[in-house]
């Protein structure tokens, strides 16, 4: 009997895949029906930083306005726990979604700063969230502020929200840092309870008709999938929390990989909305298939075994592999295709 259990910050799972933060996942029906298909958990659409700030900037305005009743209540945005619509909203979706299904449901909010709108995540807990995704999303393009002042807004964002929440918190970032491996070691031990790498940024383009900057491509592909597969390889064994991988994983062997990579989970949208729900039950059979020709009863089996973890020096694994490739690589091999 094959065993596809896992675990991921704490969250138990029937198998490694989540359905990461997207439009598949922005209504109790539509969870539902991913639960139906084989998900294991699900990440809640976005909620953004400034979405929180502005309902909650809305409100203190016509708190302050003249025709207010009790302009006494401006001391309550100290300690602000009402929203408008938009948060109001994304509240009374965790609620519905956590009634409909069994699986976890993984709320998220897409950040910048450790600004006024940490006072949420309280709130996200109360509604029944099993855990909180931060997708942090800081593009280090400001020439004004330096890489450790970079860093140092995760650690206070981290820091600020896990003083409000008990729920495991997990952080989703991206590769732009000096020292990846040092920074995504430290921030493990923070007291978040998963790492996803990584997050996927906007992506601009230009139009060569109009000269205007478009979106570039946004779903990811599958030959996205190795920069995250080197990262959990390395990470694998030496970080204080779960790991997962995230972007490019599209079928059932890209996830095999990055469980033999360490992986203990992975999010995946972009296939799905290129093949449709049934793309998970797909990927499971695949897994479950690989799994029992190789003599594997379950995923603990063989999860980490293709990790770096032993290797004293992963700088030096990789120039070792680098090397191999490209002195066995040949011209002839590319242009004919073999």
């Amino acid at each position: 009997m094959i065993n596809l259990s896992t675990s991921f910050a704490g969250l138990k799972l029937k198998n490694p895949i989540i359905v990461g933060s997207s439009g598949l996942t922005n209504s109790a029906s539509d969870i539902k029906e991913l639960e139906a298909s084989g998900a294991a958990a699900v990440v809640l659409k976005s909620l953004f930083e400034e979405e929180i700030i502005r309902e909650m900037q809305a409100t203190y305005s016509s708190m302050s306005s003249e025709g207010y009743i009790y302009p006494e209540t401006l001391d309550f945005y100290e300690y602000p726990d009402a929203q408008e619509e938009g948060t109001t909203k994304y509240l009374d979706l965790i609620a519905s979604t956590k009634k409909e299904v069994s699986i976890p449901v993984i709320a998220s909010i897409n950040c910048i700063t450790s600004s006024q709108w940490t006072y949420f995540p309280k709130q996200i807990e109360n509604s029944g969230a099993d855990a909180l995704e931060l997708n942090i999303f800081i593009l280090p393009g400001d020439l004004n502020r330096s890489a450790q002042e970079n860093e140092i807004i995760y650690y206070d964002i981290i820091h600020e929200v896990l003083k409000h929440v008990k729920i495991p918190v997990i952080v989703k970032l991206s590769f732009y840092f000096s020292n990846l491996a040092s920074f995504l070691q430290d921030i493990s031990k923070t007291g978040i309870k998963g790492l996803v790498l990584f997050n996927r940024f906007y992506n601009p383009d230009f139009d060569l008709n109009t000269l205007e900057i478009t979106s570039g491509a946004v779903l990811s592909n599958p030959s996205e999938l190795f920069l995250s597969l080197r990262w959990i390889a390395i990470m694998a064994e030496r970080v204080g929390c779960d790991l997962a991988a995230s972007t490019g994983v599209h079928d059932g062997q890209a996830l095999i990989k990055q469980l033999l990579a360490g992986a203990h989970a992975v999010e995946i949208a972009s296939t799905l909305y290129k093949k449709g729900n049934a793309q998970i039950g797909e990927m499971l059979k695949e897994v479950e298939k690989w799994m029992k020709i190789k003599g594997y009863a379950s995923i603990n089996e063989y999860r980490g075994k293709l990790s770096q973890a032993k290797s004293d020096n992963p700088a030096a694994y990789e120039r070792v592999q680098f090397m191999k490739y490209f002195r066995g690589y040949q011209k002839d091999q590319y242009q004919t295709g073999k």
